[in-house]
């Protein structure tokens, strides 16, 4: 905990000030149903309503109060990010550091199978799964996180095998420890660093991915909160100079911006390099 500390003490003002971002982000999700003014799905007054002292930031296209929905928008965009990317780093990270440490047929094997899934688009895969799963949470959640543990997989594998050339993993090795112990003893703390940074990465990712899947009525399905359905229901409003589609877009500008910083930092703080 005091390392933690010394090491936030030394972070850089972008740094600190993502990470003051993200924990209001996390505030907001934890509490938004304490927060919110009105109801998830409560229709309050008129379509497009003006913002008033009522409605802070007016109405949607039925009648919901926009406020109420950004700030349960909140809980559930970033919620089912997260989750989707912890699954995602598990599975890509464990797979990948038992392919660089076993090596040999598993590595083949493993490796085979995350170049096929690699071989196709990102969004012309999800697409498709999408299609032939369906659109539920749970789908969603499974399938964005097969496809994104394939960038942690290949991150992971390749630390692997640098870490198990080195002494103290062959030393283990001699010792006759087992797999368990030589993946998350040995070569997990040191490629830890990394993996954390990736992570960060892999979740503005996801965090994107899910937007733009709810943007195209993919995603998060109504009567869902949801930044990037919120921009597409209050899409018309820009042509009558209307800002209330442009703030979802701006959290989730704003949010992928702060992790980025703060990942930025910690990948600068995992290489060793001086400032």
């Amino acid at each position: 905990m005091s390392r933690a500390l010394e090491l936030l003490k030394t972070a850089p003002a972008s740094a600190r000030i993502g990470m003051a971002v993200v924990a209001g982000y996390g505030v907001v999700a934890v509490l938004a149903p304490s927060l919110a003014p009105y109801g998830e799905t409560q229709i309050v007054g008129l379509e497009f309503a003006d913002w008033s002292a009522q409605h802070w930031l007016g109405t949607d296209d039925l009648g919901r109060d926009v406020l109420s929905r950004l700030l349960y928008g909140a809980r559930n965009t970033i919620g089912i990010a997260l989750l989707t990317t912890l699954i995602a780093s598990a599975l890509g990270g464990v797979t990948g550091l038992a392919a660089g440490t076993l090596r040999g047929w598993v590595d083949q094997v493993l490796g085979r199978v995350v170049d096929v899934l690699m071989a196709v688009p990102s969004l012309i895969l999800t697409l498709l799964m999408l299609a032939i799963f369906g659109t539920s949470i749970f789908s969603m959640i499974a399938i964005i996180a097969v496809i994104e543990s394939t960038r942690i997989f290949r991150l992971a594998r390749s630390l692997a095998l640098g870490i198990g050339m080195l002494d103290y993993v062959t030393t283990a090795r001699l010792r006759g420890e087992g797999l368990t112990w030589i993946i998350f003893c040995e070569v997990l703390p040191n490629a830890a660093a990394p993996l954390i940074a990736e992570f960060g990465l892999r979740f503005c990712f996801v965090f994107l991915f899910i937007a733009t899947l709810s943007f195209l009525g993919l995603g998060i399905q109504p009567p869902t909160a949801d930044w990037g359905s919120m921009v597409r229901d209050n899409a018309t409003l820009i042509a009558y100079g209307q800002m209330s589609p442009l703030i979802p877009a701006g959290a989730i500008a704003l949010l992928t911006m702060a992790v980025n910083v703060i990942v930025d930092w910690l990948v600068h703080q995992s290489s060793g390099l001086k400032e």
